[in-house]
This record gives structure tokens, C-alpha cells and sequence, in this order.
């Protein structure tokens, strides 16, 4: 994304002025809410070219999810991402509204991602998996919860991860952008250029699938669970112990 560097994408430090009438705080993100994609579109069209940078931070998560399905290394689908990006501002101007922006997006999204796999076919190149890279579902929420309990979301979120990615593609793809990102039938159907039909069996079969691999993997693990872990093993008898001394002190 070199070429962009000038419009301030991505460093708000060389984020250029804005006109009066268009005189908003940039990386306040939720000062940017009430505008529609299509807004921010034709603000760009119009001589705002830094306001992609919006769009590109309102979709960085969803276009991730649904590159790294694709892709499955995490380094590629930063790469593919950027290239996407490019390639949607280039070509901003064929956008004529008659999708959803951002299913026009996600859709050059899937064009890049594909092509980056096919050259890494062709060429041979090892694909790598670590669990940096499995970031599909990286949305679990501490909200306060205890250390313990972050530590067992935090499991349970690589299993599921683990899961997903041991889907075949043409189901990965649709199991992302309907399950993950809540896209509805037709929005998966129009971004991965397959009928409403095909989104829906391969959802119930992926659905399948999913099922069946977390089963295999709770099987795998089943003599692990409910383990007493060593901190809570300390607790109870560290409680114990002090039970017991208040007890025969009050003999």
C-alpha cells in the first residue's frame, strides 16, 4: 500500500486536513458511525480520500476472518488484505451500489485470498499453522472474569478455532461469513459467487462436520476434563487449613 501512504492511511500523524463541512475527528471511530458505507464512499469520490481508512478499520475484522479461512496462515492473509484494500480503492470508482459495500469488499477480499492460493499451489510454498494464526473467532470477552475461568475461554476458543480450520474450504468460507460474521444467506451467497442454495447445504454440512471434529477432539480429551488445577488445589487447602486452625484454637 505504498502508493496510499500520502493520503495518511493507517498514521494519523499524515492524516491531511479536512474541509469545513467535513471537519471530523478521523479516528474517532464512533464519531464515524452514523455515516453508511455508501456516504463514506462518495466522500472519497469527492476529495476525501483519508475517510477510506474508516472503511478499511470498519471491516478489518470481517475481511481478516474471511481472508484467513481462505488462506489458513495468518501472515498471507495480511498480505492478501492489504493487496484487497488496494485493489477496492482503485477501483472504487466501479462501485455502483447495487450490493452492499461491504459485500463488494469481501468479495474482492475472496478473489485475492483465492488467487494467493493458487500461486502458493503452484509454486509449492508450505503453508504454516500456529495458534497466532487462528484468530477466526478471536471475540471472547473477559468481562471481569476470573483468571481460572479466562484460561478455560481462552481453551475452548483454540478448540473451536482448531475446529473450524479442519473444515474443507468451500465450507470454511461459508461457516465464516454466515456463522462468525452473522451474514445472512444471500449477502455469503453474492460475496463467495455461489447460489443461496449451495450457502445453505454447505452451512449444514459444515454444521456436520464441525460436530463431528469437536467430538473427536472431546474424545481426545475427555480424560483431562474437570481436572483440579493446581491453583485451586492450593485454595481449598490453603481454606482447609485455616478452617481447621480456627477450630482447635477455639477449643
Amino acid at each position: 500500500m505504498e502508493h496510499l501512504k500520502p493520503l495518511g492511511l493507517c498514521n494519523q500523524e499524515e492524516m491531511p486536513s479536512y474541509p469545513a463541512e467535513t471537519l471530523v475527528e478521523p479516528f474517532a471511530q464512533a464519531a464515524w458511525d452514523r455515516y453508511s458505507d455508501e456516504e463514506l464512499v462518495e466522500r472519497i469520490r469527492h476529495g476525501n480520500p483519508a475517510v477510506y481508512e474508516v472503511l478499511m478499520r470498519r471491516y478489518n475484522q470481517r475481511i481478516y476472518r474471511v481472508v484467513l479461512s481462505i488462506t489458513r496462515n495468518d501472515s498471507e492473509a495480511e498480505d492478501v488484505m492489504q493487496e484487497a484494500y488496494v485493489r477496492a480503492y482503485q477501483h472504487l470508482g466501479e462501485f455502483e451500489g447495487k450490493a452492499k459495500f461491504s459485500t463488494w469488499l469481501t468479495k474482492i477480499a475472496v478473489y485475492e485470498a483465492l488467487s494467493r492460493v493458487r500461486r502458493l499451489t503452484r509454486t509449492g510454498s508450505p503453508k504454516s499453522f500456529s495458534d497466532e494464526s487462528l484468530d477466526v473467532m478471536d471475540t471472547v470477552k473477559s468481562d471481569e472474569r476470573d483468571p481460572e475461568r479466562q484460561m478455560y475461554d481462552q481453551e475452548l476458543k483454540l478448540v473451536l478455532q482448531r475446529a473450524i480450520q479442519s473444515l474443507p474450504d468451500s465450507y470454511r468460507s461459508v461457516f465464516v461469513l454466515r456463522v462468525v460474521e452473522g451474514l445472512d444467506v444471500n449477502e455469503t451467497a453474492a460475496a463467495l459467487e455461489i447460489s443461496a442454495e449451495s450457502v445453505k447445504t454447505r452451512l449444514h454440512r459444515g454444521r456436520a462436520l464441525l460436530r463431528k471434529e469437536l467430538e473427536r477432539r472431546a474424545g481426545i480429551v475427555a480424560p483431562q476434563i474437570f481436572s483440579f488445577h493446581l491453583s485451586r488445589c492450593d485454595r481449598v487447602v490453603r481454606n482447609a487449613l485455616q478452617k481447621i486452625s480456627a477450630s482447635l484454637t477455639d477449643l
